[in-house]
């Protein structure tokens, strides 16, 4: 017995227990399988002898056609026509009716099996005529795997109904040819106007213009209001000209070059990677907001921007309707197969910190990567087999079958909005050049490279069929696309008048009331401060638990140890980040914060959630300390670092007025995420003008747990800083931590923060402010020991992090008096000046320490010479190594002995 045959007997197992399921409750049952065993009840009465017991073999072949119904549906889109360019790989065993047991002599017999189809009974080549249409076309669809019998049924229903396709009247498809004609004539626009320019062609992929046309005219329809879109550069002029309406004349512009950008944007990018954002107009008056985000050529990087910018806008705009807001990501298919960001990004869009209601994945499969064939570009039978992952739909369309991809598009946004799912349409199409127009692509594929020659694309063959169909003459196609060209000419002569480049920054009517990081005072104090009052009210709330709640034994004791900390004037660091929050709320800011374990944080010092004893409820309390107070959301995050600093990174992006937070579970594994600390936090100002306030916690400090598990790697960061493009910080106080915070939103500038927080010091005895430190402080960039005889110091060191707290607790041992230490809290922006006159203030140094607990060629020195080279600094450090730090304890504490006793004795550690 052959593997389909076994599959197809437990299948007819699973038939039989639907019929004895309908023998004794029918209602029970979905409806196309009660009419089925009607019909097959009706069909046994007549077919079966009532006297005696004969047995009829109609009946197996009736349960032979269920089976074969199901591998319809199961397998029927390894066989279908989708490929435009080449023939499909084979598979087997095929969808003959001889593998199912029935025999050409059936193809006339009437089966009452017609009504499992909605087509009532029918002959057995009628069944097959309609599983065909349906499921062997231009359409292809995985979904049989989905298991949950509602959605399945659903899709079923909506496309067995209508066999997989739409009937378009012939105003309806000169609309369809409008949109290919905008696409096709596009590109051959710019192919003949700037020949040898990159522009990464959409030539092959046409007909994902129609396609996008019909998510936003369909979605709104269905009560979508904005779409957040994603994409790599593969058709994005494209897109950006005939989806946004960004001006024709403006990119011919950037093509041509030569001019000066109109804006203030120090390096700018190429024109393919630039976002655009736009108010369109749909066929029926509505207005719909569209984002394209900025992208670099990391191709699935903008995945986890798009969720985190559709969640922002569902949480702050439309009250937590995800209906209103729908993400599109554009995705190619060497890309989607195999980008690890992507399976981070399915993974959480059914987590309810991370969800966005379901986003509708459009791949253009160009069936080849840089020069790789997809054979040798994965292992799985479909790029986008990562939907299964979270059991997605997915429809295989022929990219040349215009009308197939408008109804799969259509069919897809009524099951997003219905199901709140994702959805996945892989148009497959072909790349008409090589990876850019420059490029060869005969080298790798000389085959798919003779066939897509002599290929039609997609306009003109839909043209033919309009013309066939007497929707629409040869003549008046060729009319619309010699109007559209002349225009494009229109647009070119004015592009060559204009004078400077258009760049128009992204989300720019959102921070209109911000000003230009290089333009603005770094340095200048912000009154951060909260009323002693304030502090103590907010401060009650948070310690406050429900009575009508029963809470673990440990828990009561630590809001109990809180109310101490605020009895005796001494708060923690916990207690201090809480307050800022809390504060924050109170003045209308909104706080999200994700990461690994964030809500009970890493080192169990956070607590912003506590579980219900015996329950699965949380309760939180900076949600509940007043009835005006904005919107918090604290999550434990998946376990992933690239995709969920995006997710948090797109959230603040469209949310400037709020503070938003991406917590790492230990600061080491931000390198996981280095892709978007590169592309977007380090420069996206520089390259978009694109600002953003995002917070990273990245807990750092020597404490002998390992190379993985002690350095953030400082030094990583340092080498990205420049016109204040970013906030570099390393708090030592919990009152400091609490004033930058809230500087950050109270500052009128947006750009990200990252801050090392601590480990050890975060249960550290010395490591406590007061009430009063939060009340009347500001931050402070630099943090100076009081010094009463500045003129006895012999040695003054600077130092940051934990090591200020190993270097006190030495010179307090020991009574040591010519020393001063100075905390730099701030390592960018580096305030040199203050540093110097510090400096200034002792007159009898004889040396100038720079301390730090990493590494020589690590951690900050570098960084301070090169932005204090005036300054003799001396280092004293762990010498310079490949590994950040060392794992057996014995080695960690003879090590830092090594940095103490460089200071304090004549020694100077080599």
């Amino acid at each position: 017995m052959d593997k389909f045959s076994q599959v197809g007997n437990q299948e007819i197992a699973a038939i039989e227990e639907l019929y004895s399921t309908y023998l004794t409750n029918p209602d029970s049952l979905d409806a196309s399988w009660k009419n089925f065993f009607a019909g097959f009840e009706l069909a046994r009465k007549n077919y079966a002898n009532q006297t005696t017991t004969a047995y009829d073999p109609k009946i197996d072949k009736e349960f032979a056609i269920l089976n074969l119904i199901h591998g319809y549906r199961q397998r029927g889109h390894l066989f279908t026509k989708t490929n435009p360019v080449r023939s499909r790989r084979k598979y087997s065993p095929t969808l003959d009716i001889e593998n199912f047991g029935l025999q050409k002599s059936d193809l006339d017999t009437v089966f009452q099996a017609g009504n499992n189809i909605g087509i009532g009974p029918a002959s057995l080549r009628k069944i097959i005529e309609h599983l065909e249409a349906t499921y062997c076309e231009s359409i292809g669809v995985e979904y049989v795997f989905m298991r949950d019998p509602e959605l399945i049924n659903w899709l079923k229903v909506k496309m067995e109904s209508v066999r997989n396709s739409q009937h378009f009247t012939p105003e309806k498809q000169q609309h369809i040819y409008y949109h290919l004609k905008l696409a096709v004539g596009f590109e051959n626009f710019i192919h003949k106007k700037f020949v040898g320019q990159k522009r990464f062609s959409l030539e092959g992929g046409e007909a994902l213009i129609p396609a996008l046309d019909a998510v936003i005219e369909h979605g709104s329809e269905l009560g979508i209001n904005e779409f957040v879109i994603g994409m790599a550069h593969r058709g994005r002029l494209n897109v950006l000209a005939n989806i946004l309406e960004k001006p024709y004349e403006h990119i011919f512009k950037e093509f041509a070059g030569g001019a000066e950008y109109e804006q203030e944007i120090s390096l700018g990018d190429v024109k393919y990677h630039l976002g655009y954002e736009n108010t369109v107009e749909t066929d029926r008056g509505k207005k719909v907001h569209l984002n394209l985000m900025p992208n670099p050529s990391h191709l699935e990087t903008v995945g986890p921007l798009v969720q985190g910018m559709a969640r922002s806008r569902i949480d702050t705009r439309y009250g937590g309707n995800y209906d209103m807001v729908a993400p599109i990501v554009i995705h190619g298919d060497a890309a989607i197969a195999t980008q690890g960001v992507v399976y981070e990004v399915i993974q959480m869009s059914q987590l309810a910190g991370y969800k966005t209601g379901g986003t509708i994945h459009l791949v253009i499969n160009n069936q080849v990567g840089f020069t790789t064939n997809y054979l040798d570009a994965r292992s799985s039978t479909y790029c986008t087999d990562v939907a299964k992952v979270t059991r997605s739909p997915v429809f295989h369309v022929n990219g040349d079958d215009v009308e197939a991809i408008i109804f799969t598009v259509k069919l897809a946004m009524e099951f997003r909005q219905k199901f709140h799912s994702d959805v996945f349409i892989d148009i497959l199409c072909y790349r008409k050049y090589g990876h850019n127009e420059g490029d060869e692509p005969r080298f790798t594929q000389p085959l798919l490279y003779k066939a897509i020659e002599s290929h039609r694309n997609p306009r003109d063959i839909y043209a033919d069929k309009l013309a066939a169909q007497g929707s629409m003459t040869e003549e008046k196609a060729l009319e619309l696309n010699r109007e559209f060209d002349q225009l494009l000419e229109e647009k070119y002569r004015i592009s060559e008048k204009i004078e400077k480049v258009k760049v128009r920054k992204f989300l720019n009517s959102e921070y209109t009331a911000f000003v230009n990081p290089h333009k603005f005072d770094i340095h200048r104090q912000v009154k951060t401060g909260v009323k002693k009052s304030e502090l103590v009210r907010i401060a009650e709330r948070i310690n406050h638990l429900p009575e009508d709640k029963k809470f673990f034994k440990k828990i009561d004791r630590i809001v109990e140890d809180r109310r101490m900390m605020m009895l005796d004037n001494r708060m923690d660091w916990a207690m201090a980040e809480l307050l800022a929050y809390g504060t924050l709320l109170e003045e209308g800011f909104p706080v999200r914060l994700s990461g690994q374990d964030s809500e009970r944080g890493t080192f169990a010092h956070r607590h912003a959630s506590f579980v219900v004893e015996d329950t699965d409820e949380k309760y939180f309390p900076l949600k509940n300390i007043s009835d005006q107070q904005a919107a918090f959301h604290v999550f434990n995050s998946l376990l992933s670092e690239y995709g969920v600093l995006g997710y948090e990174y797109g959230y603040s992006l469209a949310t400037p007025k709020g503070l938003t937070i991406w917590e790492a579970q230990f600061g080491d594994f931000a390198n996981v995420a280095q892709v978007i600390f590169d592309q977007y936090i380090s420069s996206a100002y520089e390259k978009w003008g694109m600002m953003n306030g995002l917070v990273m916690y990245l807990p750092h400090g020597y404490e002998g747990q390992g190379p993985e598990h002690s350095s953030a790697r400082i030094e990583r960061f340092l080498n990205l800083v420049a016109d204040n493009n970013m906030q570099v910080v390393v708090p030592t106080t919990p009152a400091n931590m609490f004033h930058l915070l809230r500087r950050h939103l109270h500052w009128n500038i947006r750009i990200p923060l990252i801050i090392f927080t601590p480990k050890s010091l975060l249960r550290h005895p010395m490591v406590t402010s007061s009430v009063d430190e939060l009340a009347e402080g500001s931050f402070q960039e630099i943090i100076e020991e009081v010094v009463h005889h500045p003129e006895e110091i012999r040695k003054l060191v600077f130092t940051y992090g934990k090591l200020y707290y190993d270097l006190h607790k030495r010179q307090a041992e020991e009574g040591i008096t010519n020393v001063a230490l100075v905390r730099v809290e701030q390592l960018y922006p580096l305030n040199g000046e203050q540093i110097k006159l510090i400096i200034a203030k002792y007159p009898n140094v004889k040396r100038i320490i720079w301390a730090q607990d990493e590494p020589a060629n690590m951690g900050a020195w570098q960084h301070v010479q090169r932005f204090l080279p005036d300054v003799p600094f001396e280092l004293i450090s762990r010498q310079a190594s490949a590994s950040p730090a060392g794992g057996l304890m014995q080695q960690h504490n003879i090590r830092l002995k090594k940095i103490l006793d460089g200071i304090y004795t004549e020694k100077v550690l080599a």
